[in-house]
């Protein structure tokens, strides 16, 4: 049976019906109000899209549950991966390096304050009733922890009995321990949408298209997902889709040749690495 391809006001109609149900369904329940907004933002804008949805409705609908998937991943994409979402994500990386440092000095000087508690305590003439053994440290922490209570404190029990304390860290080894620890760490991304989100220097809107060609390919079938493995948007239409999911304006729109320059330094990147 031989079908016919959609007019571009039918591929409109079609997606826009799709966007709509989603748009209730979230309003429904109450959830993902940043992605109802950019719904909103592509249905005021669907003629300037007629000629995108056309592409995509073309590409797409013949894959079952393809057509939801793409406009799902183009809304979290336009809601979590905007500049601005991109700015609170380097924030959020600024502030882990800041809270690191901040651990790396404040354990530092408590192993000091504990070698210190140790030495007044052997040698001052006075002393206090405090812990010293890692495992009564651990026994203090978990205490409300039932799991711990009923399944590891008597094998940990059981194990400070069987060796002395010569053979445990002292508590300023812990201390110590942990402020090494935080002077290692470096913030990595979670995953390659978080990495592609945040390459740039400084937030911008090459991140956010970034962010958006990672979703594409981590949806392939070639990842198990339900996008086709050819499919590939042209530039003209990733320009318009995204800058109408962001809400862009006549002087802040990019077009065509921005997307096809942003994919040749990514295609660049990865011969290189």
């Amino acid at each position: 049976m031989t079908t016919h391809p959609f007019t571009p006001k039918q591929a409109r109609h079609a997606c826009e019906q799709l966007l709509k149900a989603d748009r209730a369904d979230k309003t429904e329940k109450s959830i993902l109000p940043s992605e109802v907004r950019v719904i909103d933002r592509l249905l005021e804008r669907g003629l300037e899209l007629e000629d995108a949805y056309a592409e995509i409705h073309g590409k797409l609908d013949q894959h079952p549950q393809a057509l939801k998937v793409f406009f799902d991943l183009v809304q979290s994409t336009a809601a979590f991966w905007s500049p601005e979402s991109n700015q609170e994500a380097r924030r959020g990386r600024a502030r882990l390096v800041e809270v690191n440092q901040e651990i790396e000095r404040v354990a530092a000087h408590l192993a000091e304050l504990l070698d210190e508690r140790t030495e007044l305590k052997n040698h001052s003439g006075f002393s206090c009733d405090t812990l010293y053994h890692p495992v009564d440290t651990i026994h203090a922490a978990a205490a409300r922890n039932y799991s711990y209570e009923q399944w590891v404190k008597a094998r940990l029990e059981a194990l400070t009995g069987q060796f002395d304390l010569k053979y445990w860290p002292p508590l300023s080894a812990v201390a110590q321990a942990i402020a090494d620890d935080a002077a290692r760490a470096a913030p990595y991304p979670h995953d390659a949408l978080t990495a592609a989100g945040t390459e740039g220097p400084r937030a911008s809107l090459a991140d956010t298209f970034r962010a958006f060609f990672v979703a594409i390919d981590e949806q392939s079938s070639r990842n198990f997902g339900f996008l086709p493995h050819s499919f590939e948007l042209s530039d003209r239409c990733v320009a318009s889709l995204l800058s109408c999911a962001l809400g862009l304006g006549p002087d802040e729109a990019v077009d065509a040749p921005y997307v096809k320059r942003l994919r040749q330094r990514q295609r660049e990147r990865a011969v290189q690495s």
